[in-house]
This record gives structure tokens, C-alpha cells and sequence, in this order.
């Protein structure tokens, strides 16, 4: 049902730029950022019921946030596309509550967070404004699309005191995204430039601009990129070219885990990655 669907979007995006290529960019650019929201399980409720829940406007729209522990040392954690919090399970269970404040989201459009709409500088706009009320970030976790906005973010904003960021199966390129959405949808190359066209104008950057390992050029703190060989949505190369780009990164390929990497194996990876002392840097 849900490729008949997107079938159906595409021949109507192809079938509208006959008519008006600029209409169909803009209708093409809502179909490409607004996710499809996951609804919530009576188990994943109850899981995210036992944290401490706040609510911050960011640009208008209410964003979920949790907090489980109360240790001096934060982390915070970044789901991917169509996901939310509740992803991060193994993960929180696997933090001693006295030694960590572990706090999570959910991105705009997904989870119980407000909106529809989500772009890599729309996260990113959360994300600085939610920490500051925080503080000095030790570890920054996160999964896809959430990976992306944090290698972005930290390059933007060098001095967001941000210690150490652990990246599980990055996306690489901006372009990339579109490529899946063509392939996806059955777009006509034509279609597709009228809904880069209008995603440039209302982002106000080329698309080629956002690209992880340029990001990660600039990145000075500490890190860890966790890809799976096999992983069918994003390509380990991404994490690949990543590492080569910044130079204070640990690479791990894994096999046979996917792209989801919520492994036994990939928590335990994490956690030691977090309980290493932390290389502060100057803010």
C-alpha cells in the first residue's frame, strides 16, 4: 500500500509540472520534508512516561522532551527520520540515572513533538535552542537523519558546548535524499529540479552545500561513526568519507546489524565511547 502511494504521488508531481513546474516544486518539497508519523505503541507510552516531560516552543511549534537520571553528566539523543524517542531504549537503560541526565526528543513532525514539517536546518534550530537549557553537552548520540543534523549543527555553531558526539549510520549528502526520493516516487528529472529549485529558495542554500563530511571538516571535538556494511537506506561509504574527513573520529564498521544499529553490541559501543574521559574542549 504504501509504495501504490508513493507511485501515486509521483505521477501527480510529474503529471502538476505539466501544468506549472513552480507549483509542482512546491508541492514536491512539502512531500519530501513531511514525514509519515509513527504512532505510538502502548509499551513505547509507557517506557516515555517514565521520564520528566517538558514542552519548548522552538519557531512556533511544541517539542517533546525527556529526561531520565539526574547526573551531572548530559547526553542527549537525536532520533532519525520517522522515528522518536522511545528508539533510544536500550541505550537509556544501559546509563546509571545518578551519574547521567540523559535527555531526548522528538524532532518536529514525529513523536508527540508539534508540526509536520522537518529539514536538517529545522532540527538544527532545536537543537540549539534546547541546549542552553541543558548545558555543557558530554556525549551528542545520534541515529540517520538525527546524525546529519548533528555533524551540521556542531559545524555551524563551533562553540556549542558539545564534548563528544557518537554518529550511528550517518546519511553523507543532501543529494543523496533526492536521489531516494526520484527513485521513489518514479520523478521525472524535470520534477526534480523544480522541487530542488524551490527547496534552495526556501532553504537559502544550494543543495550540495549540506554535506556531512564538509561538516565534518570543521569539527574539533572527539567522535564515533558506527555503519553497518549492509545498511540498505544509508551507505556505509557516507561514514567512511566521514572518518576521513575529521580527524578526531573512531570509525566501526559492523555486519549484519542494519541500519537501526540498536544491537546489544552497538549499546555497548556506545556506552564505553560515553565512559571514556571526556577531552573537554575550550568553549
Amino acid at each position: 500500500m504504501k509504495k501504490l502511494i508513493t507511485r501515486v504521488l509521483g505521477f501527480y508531481l510529474n503529471t502538476l509540472h505539466g501544468v506549472s513546474s513552480k507549483t509542482a516544486g512546491a508541492h514536491g518539497f512539502r512531500v519530501f520534508c513531511y514525514p509519515f508519523r509513527t504512532p505510538l505503541k502502548p509499551h513505547q507510552r509507557t517506557f516515555l512516561e517514565s521520564a520528566r516531560h517538558e514542552r519548548i516552543t522552538v519557531d512556533g511549534t511544541e517539542i517533546q522532551v525527556y529526561k531520565w537520571g539526574s547526573g551531572e553528566r548530559n547526553l542527549l539523543l537525536m532520533h532519525g527520520w520517522q522515528s522518536h524517542s522511545f528508539r533510544w531504549k536500550a541505550f537509556i537503560d544501559s546509563f546509571p540515572g545518578d551519574k547521567f541526565s540523559i535527555y531526548a526528543m522528538d524532532a518536529p513532525g514525529h513523536g508527540l513533538s508539534g508540526g509536520s514539517f522537518l529539514t536538517v536546518p529545522t532540527y538544527s534550530t532545536v537543537v540549539e535552542q534546547l541546549i542552553p537549557r541543558i548545558g555543557k553537552i558530554d556525549t551528542m548520540i545520534a541515529h540517520s537523519i538525527g546524525a546529519f543534523t548533528a555533524v551540521y549543527t556542531v559545524s555551524r555553531l563551533p562553540r556549542l558546548p558539545v564534548n563528544k558526539l557518537a554518529l550511528l549510520a550517518s546519511p553523507g549528502e543532501a543529494t543523496e535524499f533526492i536521489n531516494f526520493f526520484k527513485t521513489s516516487l518514479g520523478l521525472s528529472t524535470d520534477t526534480v529540479h523544480s522541487v530542488i529549485s524551490h527547496f534552495e529558495s526556501i532553504i537559502g542554500q544550494r543543495l550540495d552545500y549540506f554535506s556531512a563530511p564538509a561538516f565534518a571538516m570543521n569539527i574539533r571535538q572527539n567522535g564515533l561513526l558506527i555503519h553497518d556494511e549492509a545498511d540498505d537506506n544509508t551507505p556505509h561509504i557516507h561514514s567512511l568519507r566521514i572518518h576521513e574527513a575529521w580527524k578526531n573520529s573512531e570509525l566501526v564498521i559492523t555486519r549484519g546489524l542494519g541500519h537501526n544499529l540498536k544491537s546489544p553490541e552497538v549499546v555497548d559501543m556506545i556506552v564505553r565511547f560515553v565512559e571514556k574521559a571526556p577531552v573537554i574542549a575550550d568553549f
